[in-house]
């Protein structure tokens, strides 16, 4: 990176920082992943360069043979990854992969069952700022007081009361499986659409780890990251008979040219996702988080819904007096990372919360296993049991003691630093 750093020195020190940060601290952000050299090394290439509107074989530009070649591997790599008909790897994100859907299938106004922000949902479900609540009618369902995991006792009854176009499932924060055949049976039941998002979860699916929603779902959204382990990015899977018009949707109904370099690296960690030791990871991730949970519960703690199925769990920090926010707050001067998050029948607002939602596939990455999570969930107790200084100091230097056991992208970071002496700067 020496000529970013004679460039512009000022966002050479930035990435250097970033990239300390990230080998520092205990990423415990749920969506958050460290995503493998060879898939940086493709979303930085020369491929950034290229405008390619339209798709394979049919783009409005010349000069496209190569890129046509990533983004036609791009595409069967994913299908066959996760035995869909149809997959469109051009969605810049995993919000433009669900405003396509919703933009193909509902018209304005129309009616969408989702579920609530405030159970778990995500922002593109529903959110009243957000495209999805502007424009659409959306009915939430939620989750049961006495488990807190999904009321589908409540689905099948508002879906009966209201007759949505489409039933969509997914959440950023729900740490249980979903029940599939059940969605599908409620949507058969009132003639709607079953859409699934699985941003959260599509790397457990990959492996074999989660239920796969693409036998019930006629359309299946992902980000590309998170459990994935991919460059920031959107997919979307469908039927065949649904791809042409969807197609459409994306380019050039919301989008213009296509993030050629995401989609090499996507391509990248498709191909990475195929690997026995992709699904050995991701059986850690569950394994790492579910040692957590128990570890939480048994140091006093409410985790939610009792535990998790996947790579998440919801930790209602109420107990020891803080609201969500603080305990972020807290954690995150101890070098781990954590985001505030409502909580089931939360009282208090999002800005504040009563519980931080703790995620597994960043150190997972990093090679830590369960020895490391009774570790990680002792440091967060005691983090919580008291914000003086002096612990919070004692538990960061036993942090960075923990990292440096398990390095993350070292060798870079001693390469930048080198080139700094280099320069004198």
């Amino acid at each position: 990176m020496s000529s970013l750093r004679d460039v512009d020195p000022e966002i050479y020190r930035a990435i250097l920082s970033e990239t300390e940060r990230q080998n520092g601290n205990l990423e415990l952000i749920a969506s958050e992943n460290f995503a493998s050299l060879a898939v940086l090394e493709a979303q930085g290439s020369c491929l950034t360069n290229k405008y390619a509107e339209g798709y394979p074989a049919a783009r409005w530009y010349g000069g496209c043979e190569h890129v046509d070649t990533v983004e036609s591997l791009a595409r069967e790599r994913a299908m066959k990854l996760f035995g869909a008909e149809h997959a469109n790897v051009q969605p810049h994100s995993g919000t433009q992969a669900n405003m396509a859907v919703c933009f193909n299938v509902l018209k304005i106004g129309e009616k969408m069952l989702a579920m609530d922000l405030a159970h778990g949902g995500h922002l593109s479900h529903g959110h009243p700022l957000n495209f999805s609540g502007r424009y659409f009618q959306i009915i939430p369902y939620g989750v049961r007081r006495d488990t807190e995991t999904i009321d589908y006792d409540q689905v099948e009854h508002l879906a009966k009361e209201h007759s949505p176009k489409v039933i969509l499932v997914g959440a950023s924060a729900y740490p249980r499986v979903f029940d599939f055949p059940r969605f599908r049976k409620i949507a058969d039941s009132v003639g709607a659409i079953l859409f699934v998002d699985m941003a959260h979860f599509a790397g457990l699916v990959a492996a074999g780890i989660h239920p796969s929603p693409i036998p019930y779902a006629e359309f299946v959204t992902t980000t590309t990251h998170k459990t994935l382990r991919g460059p920031r990015g959107g997919m979307i899977l469908c039927r065949k008979e649904f791809a042409k018009r969807l197609d459409k949707e994306v380019f050039p109904g919301i989008q213009g040219g296509p993030l050629m370099h995401v989609i090499a690296a996507k391509a990248v960690a498709f191909q990475e996702a195929t690997t026995e030791e992709f699904k050995t990871y991701q059986k850690d991730i569950v394994k790492n988080c579910q040692t957590l949970a128990s570890e939480f519960s048994r140091s006093g703690y409410r985790v939610v819904s009792g535990g998790t199925d996947n790579h998440l769990l919801l930790l209602d920090v109420s107990v020891k007096g803080l609201t969500g926010k603080d305990a972020a707050a807290a954690l995150d001067r101890a070098r781990i990372t954590v985001n505030k998050n409502l909580i089931p029948f939360d009282t208090k607002s999002a800005f504040l919360a009563s519980g931080i939602r703790i995620g597994t596939p960043a150190v997972t990455t990093r090679g830590m296993k369960e020895a490391e999570m009774k570790k990680i969930a002792s440091l967060i107790d005691r983090v919580l049991t008291s914000q003086e200084d002096s612990v919070i100091q004692s538990i960061r230097r036993e942090v960075e003691t923990l990292t440096r056991q398990f390095p993350l992208y070292a060798e870079k970071i001693r390469e930048m630093r080198q080139e700094l002496q280099k320069a004198g700067a």
